[in-house]
């Protein structure tokens, strides 16, 4: 037996979860790669990613400039490297605070009747409108910043929480152990608390990772159509669209950001997937 089942320790603790869920594995090691290279960027040989040098305009990437300069002379690896700050910053702060939101409005509309009709006609007014295009409508009456592009992604991506967090309700307040709850007299904060939420957080958190793919996708398009982040800032939606010019001729300033953006994207999709398979029991592998 010992040949043909590993050893209990083998198959427990963090190593065995890593080798039980591989996805988790690989999404979770590139998101923490990504996450130590915007915090560890300014120790990573990186320079003032703002300083101007027009002498050294549009040099190709070199062993003195790792992915090149820019049309005004910048260090474009300094720049995407200081760019995934605003990245993470946006999707985490998008993906936390839709998800608390949402998470608030799905279980009241789903567990109070009379207010479901209301909440959730509003829910579905927002819907019909592309969550870019809203957002964008919602930038035009502000000015560009980095919390005012992640308070109108957030009311964007806030109808979709709700809608998943109602009909997880709308199932759970149905079963037996509830309606056992409100035959005692419970009281419905306390029923919605204590038997509704638990049975919420599983989803929410595939969700959140899905939310935060989205909120970073959806900064990059903002500010690579000037509606986003200040041009000052260096955001890979902003060099992208500095890059746009010189693409002909100049892929790298363009193409540098745009991996970046694409492995951080993949990785937390990576992550959500995994995570899904974690947490939905029909879907866990069997020993």
């Amino acid at each position: 037996m010992p040949d043909i089942l590993p050893p209990v320790k083998a198959r427990r603790g963090f190593l065995g979860f890593l080798r039980r869920n591989p996805t988790i594995a690989v999404g979770g090691g590139l998101m923490l790669l990504i996450i130590l290279m915007a915090v560890l960027a300014p120790l990573l040989w990186t320079v003032d990613p703002t300083a101007l040098a027009p002498a050294r305009r549009t040099r190709e990437p070199s062993a003195l400039y790792w992915f090149g300069t820019d049309m005004l002379g910048r260090d474009v690896y300094s720049r995407v490297l200081h760019g995934a700050r605003v990245s993470l910053i946006v999707g985490f702060a998008v993906a936390f605070f839709s998800s608390v939101i949402g998470l608030a409005i799905g279980l009241t509309s789903g567990f109070i009747r009379w207010a479901d009709a209301i909440i959730m006609r509003i829910m579905d007014g927002l819907m019909s409108i592309p969550s870019i295009l809203l957002a964008i409508a919602l930038m035009a009456l502000t000015r560009g910043s980095v919390g005012n592009v992640i308070l109108a992604i957030t009311i964007a991506e806030v109808p979709r929480v709700s809608r998943l967090v109602r009909g997880v309700v709308l199932s759970l307040r149905e079963q037996p152990y509830v309606d056992a709850a409100v035959a005692s007299g419970t009281s419905t904060p306390r029923i919605i608390v204590r038997h509704i939420l638990p049975n919420t957080l599983a989803p929410l958190t595939v969700q959140a990772t899905y939310i935060c793919a989205s909120a970073m996708i959806a900064e990059s398009i903002l500010s690579f159509i000037g509606a986003g982040t200040p041009p000052i800032i260096p955001s890979w939606g902003n060099i992208m669209a500095e890059g746009r010019a010189l693409w002909q001729v100049k892929p790298y300033i363009v193409f540098f950001p745009a991996i970046f953006l694409s492995l951080t994207v993949l990785a937390v999709n990576l992550l959500g997937d995994g995570l899904r398979d974690w947490l939905d029991p029909r879907m866990a592998k069997k020993v």
